[in-house]
């Protein structure tokens, strides 16, 4: 069992305050994250990632009990990725672009090798193996940025918007690859496409201003619904409204 404890974290960008005093525990499973932009999700996995340092306020990560700025490459190398922005390499194929991210990863190369095969199948890419990225669609981009996430089998995968620009048969092809290895590790997922995460989702949070307003299993939350269909997407409006 893996246990990430997010204690008392916060981040200001200047004046304004992105994460303000956020504590969480997450153990083996799936987590959503939700809120309107703005509501800290971003900055929450750049933090944990550690591609960003909180303020110097005393909060603290830890990974399986150890603080993970003090566990440095022994964190990553058991974390997978997924930044929302899609920064690929044009001219490199998949398969190349793959091997890159499995050598700086420090896979053994034999193994990579045959990872990067089965996980290009997963994402139904095995066909495009050879071909370069800059032919590929928005969509096809997401999907080799999901493979690399997933490289290593790391015990903690973080996703931001990992179905953004993906069709109907795509996201559930990711979300049953995503439900299938959240069995041994810690997936932690921004969306905006909620049904994504609806069905999967071991705990929901709803932040707003870098805080956790509410935070508990799809049933716990939509039982909170008073009118209309007990949803995600019901529950979202009822706590942000336009937002």
């Amino acid at each position: 069992m893996n246990k990430l404890e997010v204690q008392n974290i916060s981040k200001h960008y200047g004046r304004k305050k992105a994460l303000d005093g956020f504590d969480f525990i997450f153990t083996d499973g799936i987590y959503g994250l939700l809120g309107p932009n703005g509501a800290g999700k971003t900055t929450l996995m750049n933090i944990i990632t550690t591609n960003l340092k909180p303020d110097k306020d005393g909060g603290k990560i830890l990974w399986n009990g150890e603080e993970t700025r003090l566990l440095k490459e022994e964190f990553r190398s058991q974390l997978g990725f997924m930044p929302q922005q899609q920064n690929l390499y044009d001219n490199m194929t998949a398969f190349d672009f793959l091997g890159y991210m499995a050598a700086l990863k420090k896979l053994d190369r034999k193994k990579a090798h045959d990872e990067i095969r089965e996980l290009l199948k997963k994402v139904e890419l095995e066909d495009c193996a050879e071909k370069k990225i800059g032919g590929f669609s928005g969509g096809m981009k997401q999907r080799v940025l999901i493979a690399s996430a997933m490289l290593g089998n790391p015990r903690l995968l973080i996703m931001d918007e990992p179905t953004a620009g993906l069709d109907p048969k795509q996201r559930v092809i990711i979300k049953r690859l995503v439900s299938e290895m959240s069995k041994e590790m810690i997936v932690i997922i921004s969306t905006h496409i909620i049904s994504d995460i609806e069905n999967i989702a071991k705990n929901i949070l709803l932040l707003r201003n870098g805080k956790i307003i509410d935070s508990g299993t799809v049933s716990e939350l939509t039982d909170k619904i008073t009118e209309g269909e007990k949803n995600l997407e019901n529950l979202y409006m009822h706590y942000y409204g336009g937002e």
